[in-house]
C-alpha cells in the first residue's frame, strides 16, 4: 500500500517556546530534545581519523571485528553470552530501524503493533509507515491476537521505567503465544540511577535468564548516541533472533543501508572502551544531582525515572501549562503529550546540557521558588 499521510512532526509544536526561553536574559537552557553536548571520546575520533581511506562499499552486515566487537560487548556489558555474527547487524542509528522494521518484516494493513503506553513516538510512526495499527499497553495479558510486533522500551523514554527480569520473562512467553517478533529499544540501558538500578545493571530482553538461551522472536536494538556521544554518528546495532537478522540483512542489502566503513571503525573503537561510558555516566549524574532538587522544590514530582536520560515530571497541571511557566524562565523542556495520549500533565526534561546551563537552570527555579 502507498504511505499513508503522517502527523505533523511534534517538535515543531515547541518553536514559540523556544523563543520565549531565548529571550531569558541569561539565555536558554534547553532540556528538550536530549542531543548531547559532550565531546566524542577521543579513542573514537581516532579510530574514525584512521580509516578515512574508505575507497570500497561497506557491506551491510558489518566487517567480522564489527560483528565481534557488538557479540563480545553484548557478552560483557549486557550478561548475554553465546551470540554469533549472525546474530547482530549495524545499524544507520536506531531511529531508522526503528521506524522501518514493520516495514521489513512485511506486516501491513490488520497487524498490530504493541507499543508502551509512554512511547518514543517513532513506534507509532513505524506502523503508519506501513499501514498497521498501534496499540498502547504496558500489560501482557491485553495484547491482542494478531500482534505481529512488540515494542519494549527500557530504560524508557520519556519515563525512565525499567523493566525487570520477571516482566521481560513474561513478556517473551506472552510474544511466543502470539507468534510476535518482541523488541526491546535498550539504547539508555547504562543509565541506571535509582532503586536497584543504582548499582545492577539494567537487564537486557537477550539476557538468558528471560530466554532461556533461546534468542528466536527477539531482538534487542542499541545506540551508542548517549553512552559515547556519538549522536552525529548514526552509530547503533541490533542483536538476537538470526532468522530476523537475515531478514533485516537481505532487505538493507536491496536497499543499500549500510554503514559507512568510518564509522564502522568508531563503533568498533566505542565498544571496546568501557572507561568513557563510565565517565559520561559520572556526568549525567552529576548534572541529575543538581537539577532534580531544583525542580522538585519548585514543584514538580518525580515519576519513575529510575535509568535514562530524561527526568519525567509533573506539578499537577496541564503540560503545555508547565511548558509555557519553564520557558518564562528560559527552560525548554518537552510536553507528555508528544509521548502518548495517558500523561496530560507530565513534562521530559533532558540531562543533556552543560554543566553550567544545569546550573543555571537550577540557580532560576530556586529564586523563583513553588508556583512562581
Amino acid at each position: 500500500m502507498a504511505l499513508s499521510p503522517l502527523p505533523d512532526y511534534p517538535w515543531d509544536a515547541m518553536v514559540p517556546f523556544a523563543a520565549r526561553a531565548r529571550q531569558h536574559p541569561d539565555g536558554i537552557v534547553d532540556l528538550s530534545i536530549g542531543s548531547p553536548v559532550d565531546p566524542t571520546p577521543e579513542v573514537v575520533r581516532v579510530a574514525l581519523s584512521e580509516a578515512t581511506d574508505a575507497h570500497a562499499y561497506p557491506t551491510t552486515a558489518g566487517t567480522p571485528a564489527l560483528a565481534e566487537a557488538i557479540v563480545g560487548w553484548f557478552a560483557r556489558r549486557r550478561s548475554v553470552p553465546g551470540l554469533l555474527p549472525s546474530n547482530v547487524l549495524p545499524t544507520i542509528g536506531s531511529k531508522e530501524l526503528v521506524a522501518l522494521l514493520p516495514f521489513m518484516l512485511g506486516i501491513g494493513e490488520g497487524d498490530t503493533i504493541v507499543h508502551p503506553r509512554a512511547a518514543y513516538p517513532t513506534y507509532a510512526i513505524g506502523a503508519a509507515m506501513c499501514g498497521a495499527s498501534a496499540v498502547a499497553s504496558d500489560d501482557p495479558a491485553q495484547w491482542p491476537e494478531g500482534t505481529k510486533l512488540i515494542w519494549l522500551n527500557s530504560p524508557g523514554n520519556p519515563d525512565g521505567n525499567v523493566l525487570d527480569v520477571d516482566f521481560l520473562r513474561v513478556a517473551v512467553a506472552r510474544a511466543r503465544e502470539l507468534g510476535a517478533l518482541i523488541v526491546n529499544d535498550e539504547c539508555y540501558a547504562e543509565l541506571g540511577w535509582s532503586g536497584q538500578w543504582a548499582t545492577a545493571p539494567v537487564p537486557s530482553i537477550l539476557d538468558p535468564r528471560v530466554t532461556g538461551g533461546n534468542v528466536d522472536g527477539i531482538l534487542a536494538i542499541y545506540s551508542l548516541s548517549k553512552q559515547s556521544n556519538m549522536a552525529g554518528y548514526r552509530a547503533a546495532f541490533a542483536g538476537g533472533c538470526a532468522a530476523t537478522i537475515a531478514r533485516l540483512t537481505t532487505v538493507r542489502k536491496h536497499a543499500g543501508l549500510m554503514v559507512p566503513a568510518p564509522l564502522q571503525e568508531a563503533m568498533i573503537a566505542a565498544l571496546g572502551d568501557d572507561e568513557h561510558v563510565a565517565e559520561q555516566k559520572a556526568r549525567y549524574a552529576a548534572r541529575r544531582a543538581v537539577i532534580l532538587p531544583a525542580l522538585e522544590g519548585a514543584g514538580f514530582r518525580l515519576d519513575r525515572s529510575e535509568a535514562g536520560l530524561y527526568l519525567w515530571m509533573t506539578r499537577g497541571r496541564d503540560a503545555w501549562e508547565s511548558i509555557g511557566w519553564l520557558a518564562d524562565r528560559g527552560i525548554l523542556a518537552g510536553p507528555g503529550t508528544f509521548y502518548g495520549d495517558f500523561f496530560p500533565e507530565h513534562v521530559r526534561l533532558s540531562l543533556t546540557a552543560t554543566d553550567e546551563r544545569i546550573a543555571a537552570a537550577a540557580l532560576r527555579l530556586s529564586r523563583d521558588g513553588v508556583g512562581a
